[in-house]
């Protein structure tokens, strides 16, 4: 396949007006390399890697916690719609042999066309601070717990990317130790101190979950986990630019304190591409109105939009468009070790490829 005439976005962040290659699946390097000399024709318009998602529970009325294959297939298939080709299920704080069940149910799981690729599991909970549960259930968190961390990875096919950890409580910095080489630790979920937050920084943890979100505030005399993560140039942010979990001037504030590291993610529940009404998380009862998604004591639960609309949201804060791509595709491939297989059009890597207009408007999923 030849995609022709775009303004493909490129590594160095900028776009250059070129012909792109695809063979096998792949993007090559030159015309003699392909076979298959179909032509689209993408004359003024941008040519994006597919958007990677490392945080998103759910959508169209289903849930990655429910255990439900079926229902798994049916939230990568909207993802894909939606230009995300690459997405981590993430799990939430539930009962531990669910949580094992739910884990072994994708040893073997295989998505098919037409659906997002499955570039890992994010484990979100049980190991998390009551102080900051946000919307995960106080009775399954859990203390940090390395046997059960391996067994719930053995279960899956080794297939835990991500799993978010509360640095404050105990036994979390023996857990960064002995894990850190293995998955990818998020702190989250936690009312950390700026010195402890910097002791897990040291000890291995490189990744914030939600950041500003379920954690304590940035202030000036008690920094936090927003200051000590800010300070450490290894540690990619998590961010939901969704306009209701972080104020548009936070979101201009936070590419400017994590430059070329922020991950933009949806936190998306399964009212996302829903209707309004009453949904399911993680055992509790949340009201979806717009975009704005509540327990019933007010607390923000997850998002109900999706990677996409999040990437063009914060282009409308004032994100130059070229940042926010990157923090949509690039820094979340980085961030769990899959960059030399997606997040940019990059000869070798899987073509997942979206064409968009001069706003960003998905114009198509190839």
């Amino acid at each position: 396949m030849i995609i022709k005439g775009g303004l493909v976005y490129q590594e160095d962040k900028t776009f250059g007006k070129k012909d792109l290659y695809i063979e096998n699946g792949k993007v090559v390097e030159r015309l003699e390399e392909v076979s298959d000399r179909s032509v689209v024709d993408a004359e003024g318009l941008y040519v994006l890697p597919g958007l990677v998602d490392v945080h998103s529970h759910g959508a169209v009325g289903c849930d990655f916690s429910d255990g439900d294959l079926e229902g798994l297939e049916k939230i990568l298939a909207y993802e894909y719609s939606c230009g995300i080709t690459s997405y981590c299920p993430t799990s939430m704080t539930i009962d531990t042999e669910k949580l094992r069940q739910i884990f072994k149910t994708m040893g073997d799981f295989t998505e098919g066309p037409g659906m997002a690729h499955v570039a890992g599991i994010n484990m979100e909970g049980p190991f998390l601070d009551v102080n900051k549960k946000g919307a995960h259930l106080e009775e399954y968190i859990l203390a940090p717990d390395v046997d059960f961390f391996r067994q719930c990875n053995e279960a899956s096919g080794h297939k835990i990317r991500l799993v978010t950890l509360a640095p404050n409580v105990e036994g979390a910095m023996d857990f960064i130790r002995e894990l850190h080489d293995e998955v990818v630790i998020s702190l989250g979920h936690t009312a950390a101190d700026y010195e402890t937050a910097k002791a897990a920084l040291k000890a291995g943890a490189n990744h914030v979950t939600h950041l500003c979100n379920a954690m304590m505030p940035l202030e000036h005399r008690k920094p936090g986990l927003i200051g000590a993560a800010a300070e450490d140039e290894n540690c990619s942010p998590e961010l939901i630019s969704d306009g209701i979990h972080v104020h548009e001037s936070m979101v201009r504030a936070v590419f400017k304190m994590f430059p070329g590291r922020v991950v933009l993610i949806s936190d998306s529940m399964r009212a996302t591409g829903m209707a309004d009404g009453t949904y399911e998380l993680g055992g509790q009862q949340v009201t979806v109105k717009g975009k704005l998604a509540t327990l019933e004591n007010g607390t923000i639960a997850g998002s109900a939009t999706n990677l996409y609309d999040c990437m063009r949201t914060a282009v409308s804060f004032g994100i130059p468009k070229e940042e926010a791509i990157a923090a949509a595709t690039m820094n979340p491939a980085k961030s769990i070790g899959i960059y030399g297989e997606v997040g940019s059009l990059t000869p070798g890597k899987r073509a997942d490829v979206l064409l968009a207009d001069e706003d960003l408007k998905l114009v198509k999923v190839l």
